[in-house]
């Protein structure tokens, strides 16, 4: 198999979206995103990438609390108590989106860019959460600095970093489980 060039340009490193989607295809898995913070800028990354459709079946942009309990089936109770900002709500967003949208994979983000704080959250407080097959997944807890537009996009690579390495060790689990061990 050769290898495409880069989306990025020749001789350069393939960011986690472009690692993330090659992956993703060679597994024949697919993937789903949403987002809170970020409003589709998760999603524009990954169809920057030329071949983005053959893994990546779409997002959800639930930015408004109410749409992350209706639409992704956040717990309500964990909305009320905790607010929209905070890991649990991203895991439960990350399991919706995968629902939702019949993946293998779902991605979330919540959190707060700013310019004022949210649910008792100090802007650059961040969750970025991955979901997969077979219990896989985490939660990845960030304090960010920067203006809102440095928030979102340091969100957008954690996120994705994070989808990465979830891929990464599921592959290795996989690959333990088939040969019997390390």
């Amino acid at each position: 198999m050769t290898e495409a060039p880069s989306p990025a340009g020749p001789g350069t490193v393939p960011g986690p979206a472009a690692r993330s989607l090659e992956l993703l295809e060679r597994r024949g898995e697919t993937l789903a995103v949403a987002e809170s913070l970020t409003g589709g800028l998760v999603a524009a990354e990954l169809t920057a990438v030329p071949g983005a459709s053959r893994s990546f079946r779409g997002s959800v942009t639930a930015y408004a609390t109410e749409l992350k309990r209706t639409v992704l089936g956040v717990d309500g109770a964990l909305l009320d108590e905790r607010g929209a900002v905070d890991g649990e709500v991203a895991r439960q967003m990350a399991r919706g989106v995968r629902r939702v949208l019949g993946a293998d994979w779902g991605v979330a983000t919540t959190g707060v860019a700013g310019p004022t704080p949210q649910d008792g959250r100090p802007v650059g407080t961040v969750y970025a959460a991955v979901e997969g097959p077979g219990g896989a997944g985490s939660v990845a807890a960030l304090r960010l600095d920067g203006d809102r537009a440095a928030i979102r996009a340091q969100s957008v690579q954690a996120a994705l970093e994070l989808l990465f390495g979830e891929l990464i060790e599921n592959a290795r689990a996989q690959d333990t489980e088939q040969h019997g061990g390390i």
